[in-house]
C-alpha cells in the first residue's frame, strides 16, 4: 500500500514539476513566450454614410497630471496620493459637414455657382495611442489604487486638446480651407464664378 502511495506521489510530482519548468524554463532560456493570438471572427456591427469635408488637423501635445480624491475617511489622512502624469499626443480634426446642406443653399446661375456653407465644426478629437506614454504612475502608501483614474487622465486630455484647437482657430482655418477646396472642385467642373457664403 505504501509504495503503491509513493507512486501516486511521486507522479503528480512529476508533473507538477513539469508543468512548473514549462513556465519558467522559456523566461530563463530567452525562450519566445510571446502570448497566443487567436484568430477570431470580426463581425461588421453598423455602417454609416459619412459627408463630411475634413480640411484640417491639428497635432497638439499635453501634458496631464491627475491626482486621485482619496476614497473613504481613513484615507484622507494616510501619506501620499494617487497620481498619474501623462503626456498626451492628440489629434483634432475640423471641417463642414455637407449632409446639413439644403436644397435652397444651392445655386446654380450658367457659369456661376453659389453656395450657403454649413458653419465649420470638429469633427473628430482623439489620442494618438502610439504616442501617447504614462511616464509616472503612482499610489500612497496603504492607499488603495484608483483603477479609473489613467483613464480619467485620458478624457480630460482630449476634453483639453479638444478645447484648445477651438481657441487656438480650428474652425477658422476650417472654413477657408473648405471654400479654397470646394472653390478648386467647382472650377475644375467649369463653373467661372464660385460664390462661398458663409452662415
Amino acid at each position: 500500500m505504501s509504495k503503491r502511495l509513493l507512486i501516486v506521489v511521486a507522479i503528480f510530482a512529476a508533473i507538477f514539476f513539469g508543468l512548473w519548468l514549462g513556465k519558467v524554463l522559456p523566461r530563463l532560456g530567452g525562450f519566445d513566450a510571446s502570448p497566443k493570438i487567436y484568430n477570431t471572427a470580426t463581425l461588421l456591427k453598423q455602417v454609416q454614410t459619412l459627408s463630411q469635408l475634413v480640411t484640417v488637423k491639428y497635432v497638439m501635445e499635453k501634458i496631464v497630471v491627475l491626482e486621485g480624491a482619496p476614497k473613504g475617511v481613513l484615507e484622507q489622512f494616510l501619506p501620499g496620493e494617487s497620481r498619474v502624469i501623462l503626456v498626451a499626443h492628440g489629434v483634432v480634426k475640423a471641417g463642414v459637414d455637407l449632409s446639413q446642406l439644403k436644397p435652397g443653399d444651392l445655386q446654380v446661375l450658367g457659369k456661376t455657382i453659389v453656395l450657403n456653407l454649413p458653419p465649420s465644426q470638429i469633427t473628430d478629437a482623439y489620442l494618438d495611442e502610439k504616442q501617447t506614454k504614462v511616464v509616472e504612475r503612482s499610489t500612497g502608501i496603504l492607499r488603495s489604487f484608483d483603477k479609473d483614474l489613467e483613464q480619467t487622465a485620458r478624457q480630460n486630455a482630449v476634453d483639453d486638446i479638444r478645447r484648445a484647437a477651438r481657441n487656438g482657430g480650428i474652425l477658422k482655418d476650417a472654413e477657408e480651407r473648405a471654400r479654397e477646396q470646394l472653390t478648386s472642385f467647382f472650377k475644375q467642373l467649369g463653373f467661372e464664378e464660385v460664390e462661398l457664403r458663409s452662415p
